[in-house]
């Protein structure tokens, strides 16, 4: 039997990455939708103190307005200068959501003059499964490295321009998609829920 399972994003890339996830676990258990199937959809306000609670919160919205089982994640950059900020403020670091490069611009300011050995940084994803009968899952995972002094690259996107993945002579924004996935936040904690993605949908029969 296949289960319909809403990943609550309209990022056509995301999808397609998790949607590959899933059928390398278990081909054909479940049908992947995304918010683009539903355009009357609000967006949840992300207000909680963690990333759990913002991706369990988004996830849980979503499935109580469609009826769908429901997945979402929220994630940051964490750098260890600035005691973890970004943080949950990540998107909106600079004061406007989603401008990436004023974001990045605003960390690179605030790093000026910090020397590169305490420049490190990780990024952190949670990744959150709700079920409309209540019962929820959620991974977190991290991708660690350090902030570059000027962005490099033309892959990814948010503050992948600055961030060097360690071990790794390059920014993730001179990754490729398959490369990055392999490694990062996003990639780990998605591949992490997955199976009990495919256990609980399962269950319901």
């Amino acid at each position: 039997m296949s289960h319909t399972l809403l990943l609550a994003t309209r990022n056509k890339g995301k999808i397609e990455e998790f949607r590959r996830i899933l059928d390398a676990v278990a081909p054909g258990v479940i049908n992947l939708v995304g918010l683009d199937q539903f355009q009357d959809l609000h967006d949840v306000i992300e207000d909680g103190a963690t990333f759990e609670e913002n991706a369990l919160k988004k996830a849980r919205e979503m499935s109580l307005a469609t009826g769908l089982p429901a997945i979402a994640d929220d994630s940051g950059l964490c750098i260890d200068y600035l005691n973890g900020d970004p943080g949950i403020f990540s998107a909106r670091w600079a004061g406007t959501h989603g401008d990436d490069a004023a974001n990045t611009q605003k960390v690179l300011d605030q790093l000026r003059d910090v020397p590169d050995e305490a420049r490190g940084a990780h990024f952190t994803c949670v990744a959150a499964l709700y079920l409309p009968d209540g019962r929820s899952h959620c991974e977190e995972a991290h991708f660690f490295g350090s902030i570059l002094r000027a962005p490099v690259g033309d892959n990814g996107f948010g503050y992948d321009p600055i961030f060097s993945p360690h071990g790794l002579s390059e920014s993730s924004a001179q990754m490729s998609a398959a490369a990055k996935d392999a490694i990062s936040h996003r990639g780990k904690s998605l591949r992490a829920i997955a199976p009990h993605v495919i256990n609980l949908l399962k269950s319901l029969g």
